[in-house]
């Protein structure tokens, strides 16, 4: 009881600190605390003026009154025209003699799980008294009913103690009808309903409405462009969802054909080909098919699929598929499997199967090899998980906020044996061994007053195996990564890399930026030194009615590329959006 009151009166003291003005000292104010017959506390303040010393008597009295102590006794005397004591005597705590559940439902119990409710003897405290009557009212707002209410009855007080009874007015049970969607987004209203946590028919909850709110923010295809409405009407709640939609798809492209260098008389096809189809038909469907073709023999071809809430469950379903083609070198395909879940508003979970096949191409080349090529042939099936989080004001392009993202992969990897090359190149080797890779991405976006922005990235990875290849190795560099280097520049299987961005806006998706790029690369695979690549440059980034355009002039430093105008970079694309 005494370090309470000690507590109480340093709390008071702190808010009269707070409160109190800064000119010179006028009054002096000797207190004294006194509980049943005991000295508790004494203590000297000064106070600028009269006020401070009532307010601060005042401020003491609720402090004691709120902990229990109903009728504290405070007398104030002055001992000089400008010194003043005050002797405080708490008085009795009043205890619990009996908090009944009264006509507290089951269900409610169960979460209740409150310790007043057996609180015999115990002192009375009007926060721990608050927070109860507001966990009930949570409770209650956060399953199917909006409009309930509490308060204690049967109030008893008697030789210090107090006893009451808990009395609880629910009113009517309310469930979630269809969403309406104002705005002009075609996007369907179960599907948002779903993607939102509102689902028609679930009773109704003030947090999933609260959280509805924040999760629009995590939906590229639409945007908000007025407050949300509730309304109650025949036992059922409505939101009302004024959201457009955004040009978030994407198609645009280029086909060369030159003359084949090469094969005489023959065209060579080169070019580049992106289609991204998001919320198809308003259900949250997406489709993207990514083609490159950059020279004779080196192209690129990725496609994705997903389908949201797949036979009526909350589970998300992705399938993709990548092929890559170095040159004459090695041919990479890779299959994944992907099942996800909106864990919250803000986080998302999803967890992979991941098939990998690598196979030499330039053959020839090993012949006379003695040892293992760097490049080889492989297949790798591994499964694993991501987690994501976004705390950001715009996904597409965030300006205030941040967001993470980590992935980890496990599993067996096998080298097969190439005819082509000679079979005492296996010899000796464990040709199935565990790998394991880890990828994670942190992204930190503020903005100052009206123009100025910066952009802060933190990524890292690292892949472990007794066998890695280079045909199996992270790639980094290029408009994505570590700008200053071409696309795909460096082949890694530990990497660490800070990109930080200040900003300048001058339009909702358009402005000026500077950056640097800075990190480690490691190489095990050829035995190379770590590199530290380093780039530095600007660009801009424009929205257009069509699209968004982007250009980045940079210069880039590595141990393999030295540093000069003649190994500039110059980074551009137009992203068209319908």
């Amino acid at each position: 009881m005494v370090k309470t009151l000690a507590y109480i009166f340093f709390a008071v003291l702190s808010f009269t600190a707070l409160t109190g003005s800064a000119q010179d000292t006028a009054y002096t104010l000797k207190i004294k605390l006194i509980s049943q017959g005991e000295n508790v506390k004494e203590m000297t303040e000064s106070f600028s003026d009269s006020l401070g010393v009532i307010n601060y008597s005042k401020a003491v009295e609720d402090s004691l009154q709120l902990e229990g102590y109903f009728t504290p006794e405070l007398k104030l005397d002055f001992l000089s025209e400008r010194q003043l004591t005050l002797n405080i005597e708490t008085g009795v705590q009043t205890k619990w003699l009996d908090l009944r559940k009264g006509n507290l439902e089951p269900w409610l119990m169960y979460r209740l799980n409150s310790p007043l409710l057996s609180a015999d003897n115990k002192p009375f405290r009007y926060k721990e008294l608050k927070k109860l009557m507001e966990k009930i009212l949570d409770i209650g707002q956060n399953n199917g009913y909006p409009f309930i209410s509490v308060r204690l009855d049967s109030v008893r007080q008697e030789n210090n103690g107090v006893s009451a009874s808990i009395n609880m007015d629910k009113g009517p049970f309310i469930t979630f009808d269809t969403l309406q969607v104002t705005g002009n987004s075609r996007t369907q209203a179960l599907y948002l309903a779903r993607k939102l946590g509102v689902r028609p028919g679930e009773p109704f909850s003030q947090k999933k409405v609260m959280e509805a709110t924040r999760a629009i923010k995590n939906i590229p295809y639409i945007s908000v462009v007025s407050n949300p409405e509730l309304s109650f009407q025949n036992e059922e709640a409505t939101i009302y969802l004024p959201v457009n939609d955004r040009k978030v798809n994407s198609l645009d492209g280029i086909i060369g054909l030159l003359p084949n260098e090469i094969e005489a008389n023959k065209w060579l096809v080169t070019g580049q080909f992106d289609l991204q189809l998001y919320n198809v038909a308003g259900r949250g469907r997406d489709y993207v098919l990514i083609w490159q073709r950059l020279s004779q023999y080196s192209q690129n071809l990725d496609i994705e699929a997903k389908e949201p809430f797949v036979l009526g469950t909350d589970l998300d379903v992705s399938v993709s598929f990548n092929l890559l083609k170095e040159d004459t070198t090695f041919l990479n395909r890779a299959f994944e499997l992907n099942i996800g879940y909106q864990l919250s508003p803000s986080a998302y979970l999803s967890f992979f199967g991941k098939r990998q096949a690598g196979d030499l191409l330039a053959i020839s080349n090993y012949e006379q090899a003695t040892s293992l090529p760097e490049i080889a042939d492989f297949r790798y099936n591994s499964y694993g998980a991501t987690f994501a989080v976004n705390r950001v004001d715009d996904i597409i392009l965030p300006k205030r906020g941040w967001q993470s993202m980590a992935t980890f992969g496990l599993g067996n990897k096998r080298l097969i044996e190439n005819t082509g090359l000679p079979a005492e190149l296996y010899e000796g080797l464990k040709k199935t061994s565990l790998q394991y890779y880890i990828k994670a991405k942190m992204a930190y976006y503020h903005r100052w007053q009206q123009n100025l922005g910066l952009k802060l990235a933190l990524s890292a990875g690292e892949m472990n195996n007794s066998n890695l290849l280079l045909n199996d190795l992270f790639r980094l560099g290029g408009l994505q990564s570590i700008r200053g280097f071409n696309e795909n520049y460096f082949y890694t299987n530990r990497y660490l890399y800070l990109n930080a961005e200040p900003r300048f806006y001058f339009g909702t998706y358009s402005y000026f930026l500077l950056f640097t790029d800075f990190g480690r690369v490691e190489n095990k695979v050829n035995n190379a030194p770590g590199e530290w690549p380093f780039s530095f440059g600007g660009g801009l980034n424009l929205e257009t009615s069509g699209g968004i355009f982007k250009f980045v002039y940079a210069l880039g430093q590595a141990g393999s590329q030295p540093l000069g105008f003649n190994y500039s970079r110059i980074h551009f694309g137009f992203t068209g959006r319908f």
